[in-house]
């Protein structure tokens, strides 16, 4: 039996498996795909956010404005890229400039630090592409940048190598409780645990309803993104947002940490959980607003597009509660949720140790992580030396990229193992390139096939019945 179990591998779940394995407990991570980060923690807008835009008082604006002080030491530790690069809101016009000291006296309440006002002049100079119609700005210098999956990557890997155990292709169909805690069941499996944290994302209403739990509903909220060439990625150097409405942030503009252009999000209330399709009208939506906030920005440049699912909840604040006994709902976590998660991490721990969970400090807790891309960051002199240890080093696999054959055995071997072409990819970033994988997808799946064990045909793109063939082709022609 486990101390607890964590459903939902995602950057709040795996923040809190972190937190976790600071101490003397046996920790389990459950989640229905074939790895982690695959909900709205594998494609959203990377922000740090600094905190003014939560209402005071929520539970959004606490543990975001906490949980951004936090993430530079946490990214540091994890080995993850973090760049305090700031932020700014634009306004155009008067109604504008009075929501924007709205924003500012909320922030200032929520604590966040150095908020100010910024006029047009002042703008220009820090940001010369921006549009020449806006008038003024917010200004948060506390604002950041990082990388959402590699982030949850990094928390989760960290946790087991402190000594969590991640089970994937769980989907949890029953949650019994019993007289010592909670049975968890899927097809396939069965786990027992004490305590249950329900961090599933979009579904985490449908887990809340397992133990009785019906005081809360989440929809999804569908947000698509145009990335653009690293060509384009000085355009900006903060990361640019408009004045804020009723469904969120809106679009942004904003240099991501690989150095490459991330415009969007669009913003649509829809019902299925599972719809990541990118839309023309969503690529029109994010094309014409960026158009209008930034100047400058050449689409055709585009390399990518893709699709995320924010989990809305309908109390319009985070939902963090003990509905039930040794059952923690952590749940509606959408903007600013990934600034909020190490924070949100250290509470959910309060609320299990209230719940009796001890919490005796592991000896043995080591918090720091080597980072993925250690080669990539090394200096000349570091690569030599690590070619010379291990040829696979040596050898370019992705040519857009620059990854290397070692990179790749080592996210296919280091934990939470890359199991599939996109968990390499969210790893190495092999495949991100401007030919998205078209040269080396081949090569890395024949990789995975032999580190796995299994033949060529069964690798897949994300799991389940995503196959990337379906048989050799002399074959077939026979």
């Amino acid at each position: 039996m486990f101390d607890v179990a964590i459903i939902g591998a995602g950057v709040v779940g795996g923040m809190i498996a972190r937190e976790l394995s600071r101490y003397k407990l046996s920790v389990c991570i459950l989640d229905k795909e074939n790895d982690v980060s695959m909900g709205a923690s594998r494609a959203n807008s990377a922000i740090v956010h600094a905190g003014f835009d939560a209402k005071e008082g929520s539970l959004k604006a606490r543990f975001n404005v906490k949980g951004a002080e936090m993430m530079p030491k946490v990214c540091e530790e994890l080995g993850v890229p973090y760049i305090n690069n700031g932020s700014l809101v634009i306004g155009f016009n008067d109604e504008d400039r009075i929501n924007l000291n709205v924003l500012l006296k909320r922030g200032k309440v929520n604590g966040v630090k150095e908020l100010r006002i910024m006029e047009q002049e002042e703008l220009r100079s820090l940001e010369p592409n921006v549009s020449g119609d806006a008038i003024c700005a917010l200004y948060a210098p506390t604002g950041a940048i990082t990388c959402p999956y590699e982030l949850t990557i990094a928390a989760i890997g960290n946790a087991m190598d402190n000594g969590a155990e991640l089970y994937l292709n769980f989907e949890v169909s029953k949650i019994r409780k019993t007289d010592v805690g909670f049975t968890i069941c899927s097809k396939e499996k069965t786990i027992e645990s004490r305590l249950v944290v329900n961090a599933a994302g979009v579904y985490a209403d449908s887990i809340a309803g397992m133990v009785g739990d019906s005081s809360f509903t989440i929809h999804p909220r569908r947000g698509e993104y145009i990335l653009l060439d690293k060509e384009c990625g000085n355009i900006v150097s903060h990361t640019i947002f408009r004045t804020p409405s009723q469904k969120g942030k809106g679009i942004l503009v904003s240099p991501t940490v690989d150095g490459n252009l991330l415009t969007g999000p669009t913003a649509e209330d829809i019902e299925d959980k599972e719809d990541r399709q990118v839309t023309s009208s969503g690529y029109n939506s994010v094309l014409r607003q960026a158009q209008e906030d930034v100047q400058g920005i050449v689409f055709q440049r585009t390399i990518t597009s893709f699709c995320g699912l924010r989990a809305v909840g309908n109390t319009g604040d985070f939902i963090i509660n003990v509905p039930v006994s040794g059952f923690v709902n952590v749940a509606g976590i959408e903007s600013p949720g990934l600034s909020a998660s190490p924070a949100i991490a250290e509470y959910v721990a309060e609320l299990l140790q209230n719940e009796g969970l001890t919490l005796k400090e592991n000896p043995d807790f080591n918090p720091i992580r080597k980072p993925f891309n250690a080669f990539k960051r090394a200096s000349l002199e570091e690569r030599n030396v690590m070619i010379q240890n291990n040829k696979a080093y040596g050898k370019i696999v992705c040519r857009c990229e620059g990854i290397t054959e070692g990179e790749i055995l080592e996210a296919l071997r280091t934990n939470p193992k890359a199991r599939d072409l996109d968990g390499v990819k969210r790893r190495t970033r092999a495949q991100m390139g401007r030919c998205q994988g078209g040269f080396c997808m081949p090569y890395i799946a024949e990789m995975i096939a032999k580190e796995q064990g299994i033949p060529f045909e069964q690798v897949t793109k994300r799991g389940g019945g995503s196959f990337m063939t379906v048989g050799k082709t002399k074959e077939d022609a026979e």
